[in-house]
């Protein structure tokens, strides 16, 4: 069935479920559990073969199941297909500018992000290193020919920001849940941040910046931004105090921000800003690391003062840690174990660790512990990033048998799930789980979680049965 004529039937099929709900006669499941945590999480490949630490990112179009974008530090953004299970690499890239980017140090094509709108006009950005050494973010549209494809004759420079040294660029692009690209800049470089820059409100390095690419060329500032239409202090600021905000993600269910921030020599951090704030939070560096205080001086607020934001987590370099790989809170199925918790590892990792917090019910945060089992005759070392694909399962980026490779993490239960109808996770069986059931309506590639009764087809029994759960909570 097309998609135009599945829009056109979900409709009547909505009204007909709502109707036949009530005559639904056999009672509802309980929401299944799912199964047990495990102190594994198996891997899959996806793809090998990349030079060595050479892809940096990999993301995927909003809505679009079918293919996966792998960010490569030499400028190339490559696609892999995805069909029943099978992963292709296709042999052209969808964007090379390599020509235009410097590989030095920490440098490089760092990410990508999607428009939020990217199925009807065709823009998304980039975030690389220029040749001088520099941090442009740019604009690009896909090509009329190929959705493979993009024009490279159509970039448009967003902004450039002068990076004093090779390291903590930053490079994180994310377009928010409220439409607004959200970019992350580590605070130039050296070590110690040496010039305060992360506290200094009058650059952009050591920040996390909040834009708007829609009103305005190149870019509007939000009128809701912390220090919009100030002159003072750099509007596009949404909360500073940043030493290298690596990788940043928004939990695609309550839109909270979470934030690797990458330590100097003691401490790792997370950091979470709750969706809906006003901004502004000032994240510490370089008066604080994690939770201790690095810079004594009078200058910094001292750690009891509420101008300075502790980390919900953080954790010390011993037994060879070195620097916090951001990660992604897990949305891909209500059914499984993992959902909800924040999955994250470090770079320099010598026990093949993956990492997942979770509230601790008193008001903090526990973490758990798992050993990341690769496939057979593979190994994976310095995880560089993780990524998120349409459905929300997560990938993981790094070096493999001395080669660049991208792993899709495993986090969905095994088998399918019968009778849970919150399909979305969010905690309630609403008309919002029945349109996301009826929006798989006989699509082969369909989620399974929206298979409720596990018959193998997304269908009008799948619609009915969430629609009579919904009736059955009023």
């Amino acid at each position: 069935m097309s998609s135009h004529s599945k829009r056109a039937n979900i409709g009547r099929i909505l009204i007909g479920s709502l109707l036949l709900a009530s005559l639904l006669a056999s009672p509802l499941t309980a929401r299944a559990q799912g199964e047990a945590p495990n102190d594994t999480i198996t891997l899959t490949l996806v793809v090998a073969g990349f030079d060595l630490d050479r892809p940096l990112y990999v993301t995927a179009v909003p809505g679009d199941r079918s293919r996966l974008f792998v960010v490569q530090k030499p400028g190339q953004i490559r696609i892999v297909t995805i069909q029943s299970g099978v992963y292709t690499l296709l042999a052209t890239p969808f964007l090379d500018i390599s020509s235009l980017v410097s590989t030095v140090g920490e440098q490089g094509l760092l990410s990508m992000a999607f428009h939020p709108d990217y199925a009807t006009n065709g823009l998304f950005f980039v975030d690389y290193t220029n040749n001088a050494g520099d941090t442009v973010v740019a604009r690009y549209s896909v090509s009329a020919a190929d959705p493979n494809i993009a024009n490279p004759a159509s970039a448009s420079i967003v902004l450039t920001q002068d990076q004093p040294y090779s390291n903590h660029n930053g490079g994180q692009l994310q377009f928010g849940p409220d439409g607004n690209l959200y970019i992350a800049f580590g605070d130039g470089g050296s070590g110690g941040d040496p010039e305060q820059r992360a506290q200094d409100t009058t650059t952009l390095l050591g920040k996390i910046l909040r834009i708007d690419v829609d009103s305005a060329t190149p870019y509007a500032i939000p009128a809701d931004n912390p220090w919009a239409g100030s002159t003072i202090v750099r509007p596009e600021i949404w909360s500073l105090g940043l030493r290298n905000p690596w990788r940043f993600s928004f939990d695609r269910l309550t839109g909270d921000m979470w934030i690797g921030d990458v330590g100097q020599s003691t401490w790792e951090e997370v950091d979470r800003e709750i969706y809906g704030g006003p901004g502004g939070i000032n994240w510490g560096w370089r008066c604080r690391e994690g939770h201790a205080v690095y810079d004594p001086s009078p200058s910094c607020p001292s750690p009891q003062q509420p101008q300075l934001t502790p980390p919900i987590y953080d954790y010390n370099q011993t037994g060879l840690l070195c620097a916090i790989t951001g990660g992604y809170v897990y949305r891909g199925s209500p059914n499984s174990p993992h959902f909800g918790r924040y999955v994250f590892v470090d770079y320099c990792n010598p026990s093949n660790l993956l990492w997942m917090l979770a509230p601790s019910g008193a008001g903090g945060w526990v973490r758990t512990d798992y050993t990341i089992v690769p496939p057979p005759g593979f190994t994976l070392s310095f995880p560089t990033s993780f990524g998120e694909d349409a459905i929300g399962d997560l990938y993981v980026t790094g070096s493999a048998n001395n080669n660049g490779a991208v792993f899709k993490l495993n986090l969905r239960p095994t088998t399918c799930v019968a009778g849970n109808y919150d399909v979305n996770g969010d905690g309630a069986v609403t008309v919002l789980d029945i349109l996301q059931v009826a929006g798989d309506w006989y699509r082969t590639d369909y989620i399974p979680d929206l298979d409720v009764d596990c018959d193998t087809v997304v269908d009008v029994v799948d619609v009915q049965l969430v629609a009579a759960a919904v009736s059955g909570a009023d």
